[in-house]
């Protein structure tokens, strides 16, 4: 009986520890009555529990910038206390299909260093990760962070996952088939690693930190080498039972269509991803890349103009169907082509309002993503502080961008 009521005593001090935590990470800086105030808990209960967090080295006391006396009658200024941020960190990576992207962040979000590399990931799979082991581990070095303190990394991958057993079938990832991505990066980093592919990577950071924060419904869509689509729902990412919900970019568009890298004829990806596009320019303008293709169509060129308007409205036929489906408050289109802003993003909106219900169009906007390129590595960040089980690392409601840091 006794140990069953140390053991109930214990586990409510830990629920009111992360009470005190959640008021501290949704309020930053703040006194010891109002996190009192805020949480319902005694004055004294709050006192205990944040000396426990300051012996534990997770909470510093900072005095009001206000100088303001704390009563009329004067006396010193209120203390507050706050989340040290430097009592923990998280790990982003970012894999495309011919780059790699890394960073470290506090548990503010704030970026401590970051870096960027060219290399072969569909191929080579195992040389991928054995660079990505490396990067962290010069990132951990640059950013002064104690190894010990790295709380978990978040990690992206452009391919579907299956999320029961996270192993890679995707015939996208040649060298990656078979692999459990995740435990090999832990095996590499001794540290827990969350995976998802890139979709969801990036709708999670546009989510967190982006364009979709406050959302309830939101879709993102990919649009780069290959088409995906990430959902998040009430800020948490929608993955379907096998985790390949939001496959948008294999949807058929024409069964007689190009053969697709999956496999199948017509996916929605053989006509408009950016190989593609470029593709159907070959033969006015020669050879060119999709930096090429936006710069020009940024230019007037009336080519490249068509070429991506009748994407987007190719485009705009799938997330009718999706917004049918489902029901978003916000689409986010992001990857290399949404640069091409209104060119692309006008015909898909007029696509969505023929093809999608009324009710539906009346309920969704359509936007380009604020975090650009950087939405896949930001989303890895937030990543793994979601599915970690450490609340310090949750990312909390209006986070604010990440800052700071930047690509070496």
């Amino acid at each position: 009986m006794g140990q069953l009521r140390t053991g109930s005593l214990e586990s409510l001090r830990e629920r009111n520890r992360l009470r005190v935590i959640d008021a501290l990470r949704t309020r930053g800086a703040i006194s010891r009555a109002d996190i009192a105030r805020q949480t319902g808990l005694s004055r004294s209960t709050v006192s205990s529990l944040v000396g426990d967090l300051q012996a534990a080295g997770l909470v510093v006391e900072r005095v009001a910038e206000s100088a303001a006396p704390a009563s009329p009658q004067g006396g010193r200024p209120p203390v507050l206390v706050a989340l040290d941020q430097s009592a923990g960190a998280v790990v982003g990576l970012d894999f495309g299909h011919d780059s790699l992207r890394v960073a470290i962040a506090d548990l503010s979000y704030a970026i401590l260093a970051e870096t960027y590399a060219e290399l072969e990931v569909d191929t080579a799979a195992h040389d991928a990760l054995d660079t990505a082991a490396r990067l962290v581990g010069e990132l951990i070095e640059e950013a002064g962070v104690e190894r010990d303190r790295v709380l978990a990394a978040g990690m992206g991958l452009p391919g579907p996952i299956e999320r029961e057993s996270g192993v890679v079938h995707s015939p996208i990832l040649p060298s990656w088939v078979g692999l459990n991505p995740a435990n090999e990066m832990e095996e590499r980093l001794e540290l827990p690693v969350h995976l998802d592919n890139d979709a969801n990577v990036g709708a999670l950071g546009e989510s967190t930190f982006g364009v979709g924060r406050g959302t309830h419904v939101m879709a993102y869509l990919r649009l780069s080498a290959g088409i995906g689509a990430g959902l998040v729902i009430n800020g948490r990412p929608f993955r379907g039972a096998r985790g390949i919900a939001g496959e948008i970019g294999h949807v058929l568009v024409d069964p007689q269509g190009p053969i697709c890298r999956c496999g199948n004829r017509g996916c929605l990806e053989t006509f408009v991803a950016g190989p593609a596009l470029c593709e159907l320019l070959r033969r006015s303008h020669g050879p060119l890349t999709v930096h090429d293709l936006l710069r020009l169509a940024e230019e007037g060129d009336a080519g490249c103009q068509r070429v991506l308007a009748d994407a987007g409205r190719v485009v705009g036929r799938a997330v009718a169907d999706l917004c049918n489906y489902l029901n978003p408050d916000l689409v986010v289109v992001g990857g290399d082509l949404s640069v091409a802003g209104d060119v692309l993003l006008e015909p898909m909106r007029e696509a969505v309002r023929r093809f999608a219900i009324p009710a539906a169009v009346e309920d969704v906007e359509i936007v380009a993503g604020t975090l650009g390129g950087r939405a896949e590595l930001l989303g890895a960040l937030a990543l793994a502080g979601h599915e970690s089980e450490d609340p310090l690392t949750i990312p909390v409601p209006n986070m604010s961008h990440p800052t700071g840091g930047g690509a070496r």
